[in-house]
């Protein structure tokens, strides 16, 4: 599993319509959001995020799958008729006796579906995304979007190999990709998670996912990229939450440099003084907070860790438990 990346990890998706496992409003499919990067100090928390997606052609087949009568040698053999012997000819394997699947074939599986699962969980616009699939296919793809939902904060391992076996399905539709890409994003798997996610972008055109991906860039270890992302001019069009989460990505990816005033200057360009007690402002406070004490600032630090336990009444962060340490420190 990965490292814990509280606080200035984004929420999942951002910002945009509807997405794969949530119905009116509620999380499910690939939608939910996870908070805080030990590296970096931003708070815990959790949002809301949304993402599209768009059609796909017709499926493959599973793999190992054959359709049709036996054939015979020399075309000579007829439907319905007995198998003839001889060379060439395979032999009918027992079920007790027949070879293990391969890993892909498992991943194209998947885990088991909970009967409760129906796909009926997923929001409108995603179940209309899968209606280029035929009837079935669509059924099997929307259940795994929806367990993958269901399961990505209790068990985000899990919730990948459902998007996984979503994928196998329906690799062409955006708002698959999108939730094996925040699947593999919770699990850990930020490799994973940046190639599905510039998958879907590549194929709705979305900016919604930027700061998950500058995520995973810090995550891998590339910083750079990480602020040529939080540089990109789509920002500027983005919610305040959306804006919010590259904030806390890029002003992370700061400190990752080593580059504390350049964290800081970051931050005091996002609305700190909102009056919105929304977790997005909570986590910006936070993560100011933070760097003001890892740059030397401790009363600057104390004060602003007081300013967000003010608006913290969810206790998405332990602003308090922040506080005290400094005070001790200075007693």
């Amino acid at each position: 599993m990965a490292e814990d990346r509280r606080g200035q990890r984004p929420a999942r998706g951002g910002q945009g319509g509807g997405r794969a496992g949530s119905s009116g409003g509620s999380r499910g499919g690939s939608s939910s959001s996870r908070g805080g990067d030990q590296r970096s100090g931003s708070g815990r928390s959790g949002g809301d995020s949304r993402g599209r997606g768009s059609r796909d052609d017709a499926p493959r087949g599973k793999p190992g799958s054959s359709r049709g009568g036996y054939q015979g040698k020399g075309g000579d053999s007829k439907p319905g008729g007995k198998r003839p012997s001889g060379s060439g000819q395979r032999a009918f394997r027992p079920r007790d006796e027949q070879q293990p699947r391969t890993a892909d074939q498992a991943a194209y599986d998947g885990p088991d579906l909970p009967e409760n699962i129906t796909g009926a969980e997923l929001d409108r616009g995603v179940r209309a995304q899968l209606k280029g699939l035929p009837e079935k296919l669509a059924a099997r793809v929307a259940r795994h979007l929806a367990a993958a939902g269901a399961f990505i904060d209790e068990d985000p391992e899990l919730a990948y190999r459902h998007a996984l076996a979503a994928r196998a399905r329906a690799s062409r539709i955006a708002v698959v990709r999108e939730a094996a890409g925040e699947t593999a994003y919770a699990a850990g798997h930020y490799a994973e998670a940046l190639a599905e996610l510039r998958a879907a972008k590549r194929m709705n055109g979305a900016t919604d996912y930027l700061p998950i991906m500058a995520d995973c860039h810090r995550a891998l270890g590339n910083p750079e990229q990480a602020i040529k992302l939080a540089k990109s001019p789509s920002v500027v069009n983005f919610s305040s939450e959306a804006k919010a989460e590259m904030t806390l990505v890029e002003a992370g990816a700061r400190r990752d440099m080593g580059q504390l005033d350049a964290a800081l200057r970051t931050l005091e360009l996002a609305p700190l003084t909102s009056k919105s007690r929304a977790s997005w402002v909570v986590r910006l406070r936070y993560a100011y907070a933070d760097t003001l004490e890892e740059a030397g600032r401790e009363s600057d630090a104390l004060a602003w860790f007081h300013r967000t336990h003010a608006i913290d009444s969810d206790e998405l962060t332990d602003a308090a438990e922040r506080a005290d340490q400094i005070e001790r420190r200075q007693s």
